[in-house]
């Protein structure tokens, strides 16, 4: 008898604790599936920002941040801030040393829509650095402003990539490649380049340099002897970059956005709208961004062999 009470107790506590084990599960999972909700309710992409800030005047913020290769995030942006009527100017909140070519091209001519074809204002304030793909970009803004120490310009084209040919004979490994056409495997880092390669890279270069000159050119209204004078791959402080006309205004982020306002009517201070950035792992939902300590393409650069406007 006593072992069978004895039973019945463990029994019950058995039950006991697998009840508390299920309600505590269930009571996380609805917690979990409250907190989610209410995110995703305030994080449902950049129209829930222009929903929240609904009254008074607005400048959107779009950042340009960072090696620029995928320009796909920064031109919806862009285009998304360019097309809202509420949205009385645009400012380009610059901190890159640049990037893909094509990608910097493709961001330019997004900026330059919005300036020309919507005429809306469009400016860059350059932060840390706004370097060659960077001021490639910014060149096509309104004005662009920078602080005195900013880092501006390397107007200038880059390609670069590791030759391991000596490694792969002292490993004794030796490469097969088959190929159609003279040029096909022009860059292979397991050899050195012909002098025919060499110039026929040196032409891609040139021509993608005197692509960049001449939308300086355009985009600052300005000569493009004028703007070669300064092409030379060099960087410089905003206060010199200024002296030499590549800038219009030394300025922090906050005068920018004064000077801005006043430029399209707003009296007081506008509302700033900045798109949600993406999240895009469970993760990102729990803990918030954590894109800096996950693999990226901006990280693998230096394992992507390609044509650049970058400032290294």
């Amino acid at each position: 008898m006593l072992n069978y009470a004895i039973c019945m107790a463990e029994n019950g506590r058995s039950r006991t604790f697998l009840w508390i084990v299920i309600g505590g599960g269930a009571f996380f999972l609805f917690v979990l599936a409250v907190f989610t909700l209410v995110y995703l309710t305030l994080h449902a992409g950049g129209d829930s920002a222009s929903l929240r800030s609904s009254f008074g005047d607005k400048i959107g913020v779009v950042e340009l941040e960072g090696v620029i290769l995928d320009p796909s995030t920064v031109v919806q942006q862009l285009k998304k801030f360019g097309e809202d009527d509420s949205i009385k100017a645009i400012i380009l909140h610059v901190n890159s040393p640049g990037g893909g070519v094509a990608a910097s091209e493709e961001i330019y001519r997004e900026v330059k829509r919005v300036r020309d074809d919507k005429k809306k204002r469009i400016v860059a304030s350059i932060e840390t650095v706004g370097a060659s793909g960077a001021y490639y970009v910014s060149s096509a803004t309104n004005k662009i402003y920078a602080d005195n120490g900013s880092v501006v310009g390397s107007i200038g084209v880059i390609s670069e990539w590791v030759n391991y040919g000596d490694l792969m004979r002292w490993a004794h490994l030796k490469p097969e490649v088959l190929t159609v056409g003279e040029y096909k495997s022009t860059g292979d880092p397991s050899r050195d380049m012909t002098p025919k390669e060499r110039a026929y890279l040196q032409s891609l270069i040139d021509n993608m340099y005197g692509q960049f000159v001449k939308a300086v050119a355009d985009g600052r209204h300005a000569k493009v002897d004028d703007v070669k004078a300064v092409a030379d791959g060099r960087v410089w402080t905003g206060e010199q970059a200024l002296a030499l006309h590549m800038i219009d205004q030394i300025a922090d982020f906050e005068a920018a956005v004064d000077d801005t306002a006043k430029a399209v009517g707003i009296t007081g201070k506008p509302v700033l709208v900045h798109p949600d950035k993406d999240r895009k792992t469970v993760l990102d939902l729990l803990f918030g961004d954590i894109s800096e300590w996950l693999p990226s393409r901006e990280k693998l650069l230096d394992q992507h062999t390609g044509f650049y406007f970058l400032w290294k």
